[in-house]
């Protein structure tokens, strides 16, 4: 005689399997890098098609204008006055036990979770890695700085070191990125029948140390198609670089619909944070900021607005242009949402979930803050209330006032006509930031302002 079913699985079997998730983050990639945002000269036709297909959004920012913060609140859901991990230096903070990640999150909803790429949260010998942080399996660079190197000696595969053949001295054999993709492609193909989470963290464009400043510090197998441009051989690399990762998004993208499974994956591709300077390759070179002021390491829209497309097929709308601001912050409580999880408690994000789905969403923020150099120079901070965006580049220094909705270069400084709204972003800035003993001021304060 059958046994009778349980009432729970019977609800189990009615409920709708939650999404497949693949998060894909770009490295240093200008707001302007990508042709569906306006580039003219680097080809990046998979990725545009991505945006035909599903919804790109010019209103997105980062979590820090570099790269280990902006990845930490992309993580957790904390912006940078809040967060872990607010700055790439000092090296030695990393996520402990109670930071709650993303992945930890969707594996309450019985996900398959994988991290392949960039990491940069955590490093052998501390809480911080991936395998302690809700992924079951990691392939790629725990350290940032070994991430320079596309060509290093060695990555790490959960916890172990896997040493890369034919990359020692002058040697180039195995190219980082195509391993990644490689990786991302079986991963994806091995948990084809379950829920999964994939966080691809390339490391393109960034740039590389293995030749330090020489044209080839942005290192790439090939120039192809950009060989013959009369263009610099730095920036040839440069487009050849972003032109291979968008071949291997559309990898991505063509095997989910070869196994069937593209209307049950939502997709996401975005930058870490604005294009970088100030190593042979010239971000105004191919206007890779667009409008924007700023590039990395700024707080100008340039070092925090990145490019944003997400894609799922029958959910998404296709071809959906959104200016809705939001941020990195926002993606723990949307994904929680889209596996069918309440979004946890003391998170500064809110789910954007509606907006990705087409319907109507009122702006989820009032506000938003960002900040950097808690160990260098200079303190930055910048708020942003409404249009109304407000940068201090300095402690002690005036607060700069642009109105986004009529100035997205923040060309004109109008805070002397202002001076209520000021205030009003100088208590924003007061307010939320909280002092972290990892990340003392060097002014010996702990008031931000």
């Amino acid at each position: 005689m059958a046994l009778p079913r349980a009432p729970w699985a019977a609800l189990a079997e009615a409920r709708p399997q939650p999404p497949n998730i693949v998060f894909i983050l770009a490295d240093d990639l200008g707001y302007g890098d990508l042709g569906c945002y306006g580039q003219q000269r680097i080809l990046t036709p998979q990725i545009d098609r991505m945006a035909e297909e599903g919804a790109r959004f010019t209103q997105v920012y980062a979590g820090a204008p570099v790269s280990a913060p902006s990845r930490c609140c992309l993580m957790t859901g904390l912006h940078n006055g809040h967060g872990r991990i607010r700055d790439n230096i000092p090296h030695g903070i990393y996520l402990q036990p109670d930071d709650l990640t993303v992945a930890e999150v969707l594996k309450k909803a019985g996900y398959r979770t994988g991290m392949i790429g960039k990491w940069s949260l955590g490093v052998p010998g501390t809480w911080g890695l991936p395998g302690y942080q809700g992924f079951d399996t990691f392939y790629g660079h725990l350290d940032q700085d070994q991430a320079h190197f596309y060509y290093p000696d060695h990555l790490w595969e959960n916890d172990e070191a896997v040493l890369l053949r034919g990359n020692r001295g002058e040697k180039r054999g195995q190219y980082t990125h195509d391993l990644f993709t490689e990786r991302a492609l079986k991963f994806i193909e091995s948990n084809k029948h379950k829920p999964f989470f994939l966080y691809l963290g390339y490391t393109i464009p960034h740039w590389s140390d293995f030749d330090g400043n020489t044209p080839e510090s942005l290192i790439v197998p090939s120039d192809q198609p950009y060989s013959d441009r009369d263009w610099p051989q730095v920036e040839k690399n440069y487009a050849a670089m972003v032109t291979r990762m968008d071949t291997d998004v559309g990898k991505i993208l063509d095997l989910l619909k070869r196994l069937g499974i593209e209307e049950n994956t939502l997709v996401f591709f975005s930058s870490d944070n604005g294009p970088a300077d100030g190593h042979l390759h010239d971000p105004d070179f191919f206007d890779s900021n667009g409008p924007l002021r700023g590039v990395k390491r700024d707080l100008y829209e340039g070092g925090i607005r990145v490019p944003m497309i997400a894609r799922w097929p029958g959910r998404t709308p296709s071809g959906q242009v959104n200016d809705m601001p939001w941020a990195f912050w926002d993606i723990l409580p949307t994904l929680a949402e889209a596996a069918g999880l309440p979004p946890p408690r003391g998170i500064d994000g809110v789910s954007v979930l509606p907006t990705l789905l087409g319907e109507k969403q009122d702006n989820p923020h009032a506000s938003f803050y960002w900040d950097y150099g808690h160990a260098r120079d200079e303190f930055l901070q910048a708020a942003r209330l409404g249009n109304w965006k407000g940068v201090c580049n300095g402690l002690g220094k005036k607060i700069e006032l642009y109105d986004l909705s009529a100035d997205i270069g923040e060309t004109t400084d109008i805070a002397e006509a202002h001076p209520e709204i000021v205030r009003q972003v100088e208590e924003l800035m007061r307010r939320e930031y909280t002092p972290s003993p990892d990340y003392p001021l060097k002014t010996g304060t702990e008031e931000a302002r």
